[in-house]
């Protein structure tokens, strides 16, 4: 297993500067830096790779009583996230697991192999009633070992079988892999997709978001998904004031012009250890600039780096966070979003009369060589007027 402490240059393509430790762990280490001196002077490159653990999921629609979410139900297929993503809210989940929040976050994934059947199993439920069912809710559905595993694939077919409305949410243009179920499926009025874009600055997104697709991509993925008759919206997020917060109308424009219909926008999060990760990428890439952004984010926070309370979380409060709703909304009116939102369909729901064949667990694409910088183990384990349309 690669080291938890590498020199920076082994660092490159992922967000996280460090691998912080788990706020569960008894334990403390600390960095060599003597032995990276002597790596340094042998040539020589500690590498963070890759690794899956396949995880035997007992349940996999996870539940949620949150006041400002517009769904009570989720399916994350994965645990961890390549893209990296240094902003990323589902950073401390990693916690639970006794796993670095930092770099282990986005090196040591989980897959849910059974999520599929598993899923067959829940709808087929005895009184279960249908209702939007968010896949993107913490780690992207299309990150990707998708292309390897298919996992979130193979979710889509028993939802497709069942007739249930789902709403994703993604930063991959992977998503257009599976344009022909969720084409019938828009048709049925069941699906509906959100891209995330942040800004369509690709030197800044590269650097945020190391294994996402470019800005560019995501937008072509706009408008591939609207070609086919899917329901496509854009979420500005985040938006890191003083750093990405010049992009909003160019985001909006340019997604409004790919088809987009929808758009929303969440302010920049910083719970718990994603304040830690996040401030020394700042500090990390620019420098001159960390101190001013970092007391913006005081500004919409109430003066403090972060605030979790329903309601605020995703925009914040204060002049500068109004400045940013009104510039927003203002945008999306210019641009004939949110308009409209016709709601997802709850009465397409059946329950098959056969029960599909017994899956392997491993998607469509099983058997599938895995790419060779990959190590796979097995583990147990609204309305116009609203200036932010909410994601489904």
């Amino acid at each position: 297993m690669a080291s938890s402490f590498a020199p920076p240059p082994s660092r490159k393509g992922r967000g996280a500067t460090a691998n912080l430790e788990s706020r569960f762990s008894a334990f403390r280490r600390e960095s060599d830096e003597t032995r990276h001196e002597s790596d340094a002077a042998q040539e020589c490159e500690v590498k963070f790779v890759t690794q899956v653990a396949l995880e035997n999921a007992r349940t996999i629609i996870s539940r949620n009583t949150s006041a400002d979410i517009p769904f009570d139900r989720s399916i994350n297929p994965y645990r961890g996230c390549e893209h990296g993503c240094t902003y990323c809210f589902a950073r401390p989940t990693h916690a639970y697991l006794g796993l670095s929040p930092g770099l282990d976050f986005e090196t040591r994934l989980y897959a849910k192999h059974n999520a599929a059947e598993r899923l067959d199993a829940e709808l087929r439920k005895r009184g279960y009633q249908p209702a939007l069912l968010a896949l993107g809710a913490n780690t992207d559905p299309y990150q990707p070992i998708e292309r390897e595993y298919g996992i979130t694939r193979s979710v889509l077919e028993v939802l497709e079988r069942f007739g249930h409305p789902v709403g994703i949410t993604t930063k991959s243009a992977l998503v257009t892999r599976d344009i022909d179920i969720l084409s019938r499926m828009a048709a049925r009025g069941l699906a509906r997709v959100f891209i995330s874009v942040g800004t369509l600055d690709a030197d800044i997104a590269r650097k945020m978001e190391p294994r996402a697709n470019t800005p560019s991509r995501r937008i072509d993925a706009i408008r591939k998904l609207t070609d086919a008759g899917i329901p496509t919206g854009v979420i500005v997020a985040p938006i890191v004031p003083a750093l990405t917060d010049f992009d909003i109308e160019r985001v909006l424009t340019t997604a409004a012009e790919a088809g987009a219909t929808y758009a929303a926008y969440v302010m920049l999060r910083l719970p718990r250890e994603v304040h830690d990760v996040f401030v020394e990428w700042l500090e990390a890439n620019y420098p001159l600039r960390a101190r001013h952004v970092m007391s913006l984010v005081e500004q919409v926070r109430d003066g403090k780096h972060n605030s979790s309370e329903f309601g605020t979380r995703m925009k914040g409060t204060g002049l500068h966070a109004e400045l940013i709703r009104q510039r927003f909304h203002l945008a999306a009116r210019k641009l004939g979003l949110n308009q409209a939102r016709p709601p997802l369909r709850n009465d397409q729901f059946r329950v098959p009369e056969l029960p599909p064949r017994a899956s392997d667990g491993n998607g469509p694409n099983h058997g599938r060589r895995a790419r060779p910088d990959r190590q796979t183990a097995t583990s147990g384990s609204a309305n116009a007027a609203d200036p932010q349309m909410p994601l489904f």
